[in-house]
């Protein structure tokens, strides 16, 4: 890409807007040009300076507008009854409506004559202390509430009472925000938790399945990881599961997930990473379940892994 078009492009950029091939040459072209790095940095900060001190419109402006709305449809309605029972009405009964094709066009050249006519003999030179200026708008500052929320960057979306007299607010935040923090904080577990079992997107959910994984040991983060390995659709995030449930590869509801997914996962890869993770302790109940996946998997890398697995164990590879 040119200087120019990555200048022109850049705002797309910085707010998330634009698609990924552009994204993607833009930041090749920006590794490369120190000239465009400077433009955006210069960029990112008054965009920033822009969106500090964005004005807000006061809270009540949606109410006053609906309600505003409501009185001119009722007012509209009263005018068509009045127009009906009016010269209006006589009109279109006697005409009916093709009258008014005609007739607003020459209500218009009517507009235009009379306007002519009056500038022609109205006097010239008003002073300019008669103008009419407009009114100022008062600028409304911006308000935040105690959620850290801007009404501007958010819509309502759901709105539920609660019986203690408390309100519960869904909002759908229209402005990208930036939170940085280690995998073991509250607010950064809790979004990982959050991406890693409702995006949509496969790669966020490794990325976030892997950062749980390397984070703090917690009920929470061990749950999330089972659900991951046992009901995600695609296999890297199955494989990131199984590498972050390592340390409790000793719990029960752990061994009983591995165990289910050797028999039941669809990706070879995955199966392996189980038939690892189970033999690190080798208990026997463990035998009977390397032995079924020795007689019914139908990947021989699979199978060659059980049969180690149980020589090891110094167990027999049939099952009675």
């Amino acid at each position: 890409m040119m200087c120019r078009d990555v200048i022109r492009d850049l705002p797309l950029v910085i707010y998330g807007e634009a698609s990924f091939e552009v994204e993607e040459a833009i930041q090749s072209h920006l590794d490369a040009c120190a000239a465009c790095r400077t433009e955006r940095d210069r960029l990112q900060s008054l965009l920033a300076a822009v969106d500090e001190y964005e004005s807000e419109p006061p809270p009540g402006l949606l109410a006053n507008c609906r309600r505003s709305l409501r009185v001119n449809v009722a007012a509209l309605a009263e005018d068509e009854a009045a127009r009906r029972s009016g010269v209006l009405g006589w009109l279109d009964r006697v005409f009916g409506r093709s009258w008014q094709d005609w007739a607003k066009p020459a209500a218009a050249l009517a507009l235009l004559l009379v306007g002519f006519a009056g500038g022609r003999m109205a006097p010239f030179g008003r002073a300019i202390s008669d103008r009419v200026e407009p009114s100022p708008i008062a600028a409304t500052p911006v308000a935040y509430d105690a959620t850290g929320v801007s009404p501007a960057a958010a819509r309502v979306r759901f709105i539920e009472p609660a019986q203690d007299g408390r309100v519960q607010i869904v909002l759908e935040e229209t402005r990208e925000r930036v939170l940085q923090g280690r995998a073991g904080d509250e607010n950064i577990r809790r979004l990982l938790l959050a991406a890693a079992r409702e995006s949509a997107d496969p790669g966020l959910r490794v990325d976030s399945v892997d950062l749980l994984g390397t984070g703090p040991e917690t009920d929470e983060v061990r749950r999330a990881l089972l659900y991951a390995l046992q009901h995600d659709g695609n296999p890297g995030v199955r494989l990131k599961a199984i590498d972050g449930l390592r340390a409790s590869a000793t719990d029960p509801e752990t061994r009983k997930a591995l165990a289910r997914v050797l028999l039941t996962d669809d990706n070879p890869g995955v199966r392996t990473q189980a038939i690892d993770l189970l033999v690190q302790k080798r208990e026997p109940e463990v035998v009977g379940v390397l032995q079924e996946a020795l007689r019914k998997d139908d990947n021989n890398y699979v199978r060659m892994k059980c049969q180690k697995a149980l020589h090891e164990m110094k167990a027999s590879a049939e099952s009675f």
